[in-house]
């Protein structure tokens, strides 16, 4: 896969587009009737407790980090590793000879391609994991859920932001058992086309170097 292609899925995998992506995904809940945002909209009980649950989890979750894979819409594979410091921080390396980063200092998301010298960025608050990177991570009060399915051992929440200016659709997987913790998602871009993240690794982690977060640096770390 190509640099500009690997751009290209990472677009789709945090939700970004142009401003058209954004209204039509705005439009798009409008003509749906999505289910509103609000105190428990209309899930049962036990699916309320599941998503304060998922909510609990990120307001405890402080650094991991490890290796994910990334599937595309197209079956393509990337694989890499990762950083996440909530609130708001993350790092995301694919592995070579793809020198793509995409990070997130808490303010800004940057796509970094290092073969092409670009460097394109977004707001936060423009894509759907602001609801769960923010300091204070409520579901039932920032997002609209579309399904919550608790089994045995597994918690699969649906959810997209419901801010109008946030475009995107996320299917959450989370490991209830024997602890709470991420294990993937799924994001449906404006187009419908569907990216998947798997963290193929999950660890603790102590407080990485600041600067790995910081886009103005356009920091490379060394070939793996």
């Amino acid at each position: 896969m190509s640099p500009r292609s690997i751009a290209i899925a990472l677009l789709i995998w945090l939700g970004l587009g142009a401003a058209g992506a954004i209204a039509q995904g705005a439009k798009k809940n409008a003509a749906t009737g999505s289910i509103a945002a609000g105190a428990d909209q209309g899930l049962a009980k036990k699916q309320i407790e599941a998503v304060r649950k998922v909510s609990a989890y990120f307001n405890q979750l402080t650094i991991i980090k490890g290796t994910f894979l990334q599937t595309s819409a197209d079956n393509q594979r990337l694989r890499g590793h990762y950083y996440i410091a909530r609130p708001g921080r993350f790092r995301f390396e694919f592995n070579r000879p793809s020198r793509v980063v995409i990070l997130s200092d808490g303010r800004y998301v940057a796509i970094q391609d290092h073969d092409l010298n670009t460097d394109d960025r977004w707001e936060l608050t423009y894509t759907p994991f602001r609801a769960l990177l923010q300091k204070d991570v409520d579901l039932l009060r920032d997002t609209r859920i579309f399904e919550v399915l608790e089994e045995e051992s597994s918690i699969v929440v649906t959810f997209e932001d419901q801010s109008s200016d946030t475009a995107g659709r996320i299917k959450l997987f989370m490991a209830s058992k024997p602890a709470m913790q991420i294990k993937a998602w799924i994001t449906k871009d404006a187009q419908g086309l569907d990216t998947r993240v798997d963290l193929t690794d999950v660890q603790p982690s102590e407080e990485p170097d600041a600067k790995l977060f910081d886009p103005a640096l356009k920091l490379e770390r060394q070939p793996r």
